[in-house]
């Protein structure tokens, strides 16, 4: 579905250019002018950040963060980033592969002796970071929409789906799922003998000084946490409430564009993996899914520039990093109000970069009335 919807947006870009982007030296005030326009058409609030060959060049808060208390989108709000969590479990799985604690062919049922051997035997590591198992997508059933609200645990959520039918044969095909990268979170529980958010700092957050990016809990306060809102007809209200402890370590973390940076910046050395095991992270699998990263080709004029890029959906909010590792180039797009032209936004701020033409926002159809 992402595929689609970028394909369909790339191949407009080039009759619908608007001139007034991408042709002056001065990038940052491109980049500025095309999320302004997106967020005056009501299409964007939040916060952006773009680096050029590694340099941030440009970083700037759209809209409220607070509607009730009128607080500004800032490069230091906190804000719900999804399924960009999945990059950093991905990541805490490749770390413990080096150190001989987990092996990618290793099935889950080594791991967790209580999971169902008819599927646990079959499904290994590789398979549920490549989204290959099988394992129905627990986000994805009605039942689980009344159970968000409520508290749960990484055994109580694997229970969940751990005894339905797979969907198709481990290693057949892709089917994105929540339940495999939730499965990941709880093997990494059994085998550090840690909470996942514990195993998240000491390997990851606290070692590149990512001090606003953490596992968000609604007890936890939060200095300048982003509320999430939701547009519907009557206009924009509270998004639903949901308890993190759900979307566990598929989808809980909390960041900023600014740590996001320091996350990506890390991409290029080897503090965190060795050269190797970065190469097998970033190899796609099927449907141009590598570990918690998709593979694409852009064409920027007469040039194909590879990518790697992330979107994360949920309540209220909706997050998209798109990097370029060659050229060193990166966009990150943190919204609050569930926008969903955050994908769009991130591939036009990244042709300005390549002195690409772009398109501005499209009007939107009118809503139901209610």
């Amino acid at each position: 579905m992402q595929k689609r919807l970028f394909c369909s947006f790339l191949g407009a870009v080039y009759l619908l250019p608007l001139p007034s982007f991408g042709q002056t030296p001065k990038i940052p005030k491109q980049l500025d002018a095309l999320v302004t326009a997106y967020a005056k058409a009501g299409q964007f609030n939040g916060t952006v950040l773009v680096a050029h060959h590694g340099k941030v060049i440009f970083t700037k808060g759209y809209g409220l963060a607070n509607r009730e208390w009128n607080q500004p989108n800032a490069a230091d709000t906190k804000f719900r980033v999804g399924s960009l969590t999945k990059q950093f479990t991905a990541m805490l799985v490749m770390q413990l592969v080096e150190k001989g604690r987990l092996r990618l062919e290793g099935h889950v049922s080594d791991y967790l002796p209580d999971y169902p051997k008819a599927n646990g035997t079959k499904i290994t590591l590789h398979h549920l970071l490549s989204h290959t198992s099988g394992i129905p997508n627990v986000a994805a059933s009605a039942a689980s929409e009344a159970a968000s609200r409520l508290p749960t645990t990484p055994q109580a959520a694997v229970r969940g789906f751990s005894a339905l039918p797979l969907e198709f044969e481990p290693g057949s095909t892709y089917r994105y799922s929540n339940s495999g990268y939730i499965l990941l979170g709880a093997i990494l529980e059994q085998v550090t003998g840690r909470p996942y958010a514990q195993v998240l700092a000491e390997n990851i957050l606290q070692p590149l000084h990512m001090q606003d990016t953490g596992y968000d809990l609604p007890s936890t306060i939060l200095p300048k946490r982003a509320a999430g809102y939701e547009k519907t007809a009557a206009g924009l209200v509270n998004a639903p409430y949901l308890d993190m402890t759900g979307p566990y370590a598929a989808g809980a973390l909390y960041s900023t564009v600014r740590d996001l940076y320091k996350w990506e910046q890390a991409l290029y050395t080897t503090q965190l993996l060795s050269e190797a095991g970065k190469a097998q992270l970033f190899t796609p699998v099927k449907n141009d899914h590598a570990y918690g990263w998709n593979t694409a080709q852009f064409l920027m004029g007469a040039d194909t520039v590879a990518v790697l890029r992330h979107g994360g959906v949920i309540n209220g909010f909706r997050a998209f990093l798109l990097r370029a590792p060659k050229d060193h180039n990166l966009v990150i797009a943190l919204d609050n109000e569930s926008n969903e032209y955050t994908p769009k936004i991130s591939t036009m701020l990244l042709r300005v970069l390549y002195n690409q033409p772009v398109i501005g926002p499209e009007p939107e159809p009118q809503p139901p009335k209610p």
